[in-house]
């Protein structure tokens, strides 16, 4: 007798954006920072929350059966709790946050996303750009509180990744560390900690280096990390022995790609290391689904931007100059990919 096919995978992927939006309207109303270490009941947390009773039990039992709240009791006198990921990623007091780059999905990416169709059909951003003509970047850079939460989104989201490259990455047969593109300097905070004998410098836009200066002198770490303001489509980089880039090549097209990569290539010793840390798709495109779908947010977001493969990295490398490429597994679906010269 022939398998019946089931069609609940299906579905349950159409109606995806349903669970995903219980999630990111519970961090956007603060679910998760308001219960803490507590336990609270379904009124209790309702009325901190100032929600009305019509919707507390079915949207916290929904995070309770999503796996985000823990719940002791059944009913009204029930009590809701973190689960352990969500006490440790999603409450703002933790150092391990990981909400803001689920606060930034709530405020911009899910209403953007809305454009697939249009994105998929003409090859152009859908985001604040498609009505001010703007580029991303000077929309996103004019405006501080968007800036900030776009800085505070990329802190929670590669932390992970930037503390797995400082702990798998051999550097001790180097000395100085440049991240380009480097925000609030997470990434050379990470490997100077990680390894006392690295002097590293963040370079990114005068307007970003003035908030990571902040946050490097809140990690007690601006003796060996410093900042460079510049912009690396018209200055050269700071020579070191390692170039990194976080999430940056992704950001734009080919062109710019190959600029950013011969940057490195310049700013490096001979056997100097470039490590670009992303959502590196694996080469036959069938696996890394979150890699692919980063890579239609790029779409998204500006138009002609994309994800890319290790194959595709090495390609472009060694038509820089490096002399050889390896791809190193970071955390999930994240990489690196390390060129050495």
């Amino acid at each position: 007798m022939a398998q019946l096919l089931d069609p609940s995978r299906i579905i349950q992927t159409g109606f995806g954006f349903w669970s995903s939006k219980v999630l990111l309207t519970a961090v956007k109303l603060g679910v998760f920072t308001e219960l803490g270490e507590a336990t609270m009941t379904g009124e209790e947390l309702g009325g901190a929350l100032g929600l009305h009773p019509r919707g507390i039990w079915d949207f916290f039992d929904t995070l309770v059966a999503l796996g985000f709240l823990q719940r002791d009791g059944d009913g009204r006198p029930a009590r809701y709790a973190n689960s352990e990921e969500t006490r440790v990623f999603l409450d703002k007091n933790s150092p391990e946050y990981v909400g803001g780059i689920l606060e930034m999905c709530n405020d911009r990416l899910y209403r953007f996303w809305n454009d697939l169709e249009p994105a998929l059909k003409t090859g152009k951003p859908q985001t604040e750009v498609k009505h001010s003509q703007k580029p991303v970047f000077e929309e996103l850079y004019s405006d501080l509180p968007r800036l900030e939460q776009f800085m505070g989104a990329m802190t929670g989201i590669s932390r992970a990744n930037f503390a797995a490259l400082a702990e798998k990455f051999d550097f001790s047969k180097y000395k100085t560390l440049c991240d380009v593109g480097g925000a609030t300097g997470l990434l050379s905070v990470l490997v100077a900690k990680r390894h006392t004998h690295m002097r590293c410098t963040s370079f990114d836009l005068p307007e970003v280096c003035a908030v990571a200066d902040r946050a490097i002198g809140r990690e007690g770490m601006s003796d060996r990390v410093k900042t460079v303001g510049g912009n690396f489509f018209t200055d050269s980089l700071p020579k070191a022995d390692v170039v990194t880039m976080g999430m940056v090549l992704h950001d734009w097209n080919l062109d710019k790609k190959k600029h950013l990569i011969k940057l490195a290539y310049d700013a490096l010793p001979q056997n100097g290391a470039f490590i670009a840390v992303e959502n590196i798709i694996d080469d036959n495109r069938r696996e890394n689904v979150f890699g692919l779908l980063m890579s239609l947010n790029m779409l998204i977001e500006f138009g002609d931007a994309f994800d890319f493969s290790g194959a595709d990295f090495q390609s472009w490398t060694r038509e820089a100059g490096f002399r050889k490429c390896e791809v190193m597994h970071l955390n999930g679906p994240c990489s690196a990919a390390i060129a050495y010269k």
